[in-house]
């Protein structure tokens, strides 16, 4: 069977740092061409737009998308109508209804869609799930903080509506806790802080609910310095599950269960092609339905303001 021919649409730092070095090492996909209004792919045909793109090169077969999710939604629709598979970088979108859009025209036209969630492809999150599906779950507990300056520098789409703000990593948690656990919770309350020169929140405490009592809270905050944090802690009648590291290493009551190296966007295109070859779509919106019920439900609560270089204003965050 011949390779999938690949356009990539977006040439920024998580198309080189991810996608371009996990689709060189598989060899169900052939790299044919990239768009971007800035950037351009060695080795391949290169565009300003996706449209210009896509009428040129009719061979193209699936398109990864890996702009700003504002922007998305277009790009994704255009090619689905022309029966192209189609890669959503996370989160899969600005809206909950343009994704779901996005589905039906993927069904409607024969070509599979992808809403990839790639901290589920951290090499502890499927164990942790296993051990989880047989234990009584009492309490979840998630601290999601890290430093905005160093993962986002200068990238002031993630500050606009759409962007999520600190829900951008937050949802990387929401994404794994929705995987490993063996049933569905709902957001009860939740707290966002909003810098006062800002329209997406710096950082986030939610509260959630599971069907039997069960407790989970998330703690999610962009302004960490020094080593960063990504845990989730469950609590359960056979002891006390961690995974930390993002989902790389797992360990029950303090002794290691699972520790490996990050592959996890190599994972995401495992699947991808998958689902190519079954004809299929893979689009679980829970983790982004999360992030809406906190819009909808948070009180909003107004802090310092933020600036990329603390210089540049009158005070960076604490």
């Amino acid at each position: 069977m011949s390779p999938i021919a690949l356009a990539i649409v977006g040439v920024g730092k998580i198309a080189r740092d991810q996608h371009l070095p996990a689709i060189a090492a598989n060899p169900d996909f052939r790299l044919v061409a990239a768009a971007s209004r800035s950037a351009s792919v060695e080795g391949v045909r290169n565009f300003t737009a996706a449209g210009e793109m896509l009428d040129a090169m009719p061979e193209i077969e699936a398109v990864a998308l890996c702009m700003p999710p504002q922007a998305r939604h277009t790009i994704a629709a255009d090619a689905l109508s022309r029966g192209k598979h189609v890669m959503l970088e996370k989160p899969p979108g600005a809206t909950l209804s343009e994704v779901e859009h996005l589905a039906g025209l993927a069904a409607a036209n024969g070509a599979s869609l992808q809403a990839t969630w790639h901290s589920r492809y951290a090499p502890a999150v499927e164990p942790a799930r296993q051990w989880l599906k047989e234990r009584r779950i009492r309490s979840v507990a998630v601290s999601w903080k890290e430093d905005v300056r160093h993962w986002h520098p200068g990238q002031d789409w993630i500050w606009e509506p759409g962007g999520l703000g600190v829900f951008d990593p937050g949802i990387n948690a929401l994404s794994i806790v929705t995987r490993i656990l063996p049933f569905p919770v709902w957001l009860t309350s939740a707290e966002l802080s909003f810098p006062e020169n800002r329209a997406a929140p710096i950082a986030a405490d939610l509260a959630f609910a599971g069907p039997h009592g069960e407790a989970v809270e998330a703690a999610f905050d962009w302004r960490q310095t020094g080593p960063q944090t990504w845990d989730i802690g469950v609590e359960t009648d056979a002891g006390r599950l961690v995974l930390s590291s993002g989902g790389a290493r797992l360990a029950i009551d303090g002794e290691m269960r699972s520790e490996a190296a990050e592959a996890e966007y190599p994972g995401l295109y495992v699947r991808f092609a998958e689902l190519i070859h079954r004809r299929e779509s893979d689009v679980d919106l829970s983790p982004l339905r999360h992030v809406a019920d906190a819009f909808m439900l948070g009180r909003r609560l107004q802090v310092e303001a933020f600036f990329d270089d603390p210089a540049a204003g009158s005070a960076g965050p604490r």
